[in-house]
């Protein structure tokens, strides 16, 4: 009894997966999450939603709507094995508003929703990760209990420059190359030698043009990675591109 989960609206289900042998591979006596934002699998994210407070239902999932081609190691699934889902809709509330968290809980929850990201891009569900990272950046950047320490602070920072690279991975496959610059240049205020943001940057500039711009960026990265031969490559492509054509 009671309205289905509106969007934006936190709910609490009871969970036991099976593989089709009738192994049990999941059971979570109250698993909470918000239906849209890509922490379970996609099999919970579309159902739950079309329960009642209640209601117990049972979903067939075929591997793509579960652990995807490759499966899962934690917990143990095979690849492209589907599941059966038994789920009691326990509770429906309103999402909760953003609260004060402890640092080491904002990174614990960025580290999870950073690794659904890694594995919705595994799947190719590109739109579906950079959602994952979205969320991961809003847990790393929300308001704190108490002021951060030196190594916690240092390790928000550098999940957040991940973070941000992954995004930039994503608006890559979407083919949205402004957003992916813009990523790359926000993990680059945060860590200015991140080679891995570096060389993407260096790559976007180029294709747009932006040559002289692009060598400057490309150097940088080969002095923090002489051996880089991406960054040998891009930049020897540039060099021949602004060359003039020699006369015989």
């Amino acid at each position: 009894g009671g309205p289905r989960p509106l969007p934006g609206q936190e709910v609490s289900v009871k969970v036991l997966g099976a593989l089709e042998d009738g192994g049990l591979v999941e059971r979570d006596p109250r698993l909470i999450f918000v239906p849209g934002h890509g922490d379970v699998v996609q099999a919970l994210e579309l159902g739950v939603p079309t329960m009642q407070p209640g209601e117990v239902s049972f979903f067939l999932a075929a591997f793509p709507y579960a652990y995807g081609r490759p499966g899962s190691r934690e917990p143990d699934v095979p690849p492209e094995a589907p599941l059966l889902f038994e789920v009691t809709l326990l509770e429906v509330r309103d999402g909760p508003d953003p609260q004060p968290l402890p640092p080491a809980v904002r990174l614990r929850l960025g580290s999870q929703r950073r690794e659904r990201g890694n594995f919705h891009f595994a799947r190719a569900d590109f739109a579906a990760a950079l959602r994952s990272y979205r969320l991961s950046l809003r847990a790393l950047d929300g308001p704190t209990t108490a002021p951060p320490g030196p190594e916690e602070e240092e390790e928000l920072r550098e999940q957040r420059v991940k973070c941000l690279n992954n995004c930039a991975a994503a608006e890559l496959k979407l083919g949205r190359t402004e957003e992916a610059l813009a990523a790359c240049e926000a993990a680059l205020r945060i860590s200015p030698d991140n080679g891995r943001a570096l060389l993407r940057r260096g790559q976007l500039l180029a294709e747009q043009g932006r040559d002289a711009e692009a060598a400057l960026v490309l150097r940088r990265a080969l002095e923090l990675d002489p051996a880089n031969k991406v960054i040998h490559t891009e930049l020897s492509r540039l060099a021949k591109r602004q060359s003039p054509p020699s006369n015989t």
